[in-house]
């Protein structure tokens, strides 16, 4: 499997990604291993979706970085994101 993920941090900036192993990933995040993330964290794992291709979760991660994308996320997560803040 291959999965698309939202990550949000403590001020509530979001960094969305793809991955084949969502759990290391997300520790590579937490850690300080991941070059754009590791000044920002901590970080929540807030959503993800799971994909049979990598073709198709890196086509997911494009859509949820556009405007489209953002919306919809914003729709979708519109309690946990109250709740988190």
């Amino acid at each position: 499997m291959f999965y698309t993920y939202v990550l949000q941090n403590k001020n509530k900036m979001l960094y969305t990604g793809s991955t084949n192993d969502l759990w290391k990933r997300f520790n590579e995040h937490n850690s300080g291993k991941s070059e754009y993330t590791k000044h920002r964290g901590p970080y929540q794992l807030i959503y993800y979706e799971a994909c049979l291709s990598e073709e198709d979760a890196r086509s997911r991660e494009k859509y949820l970085k556009s405007g489209m994308g953002k919306r919809y996320l914003k729709n979708r997560l519109k309690r946990s994101l109250s709740l988190t803040g």
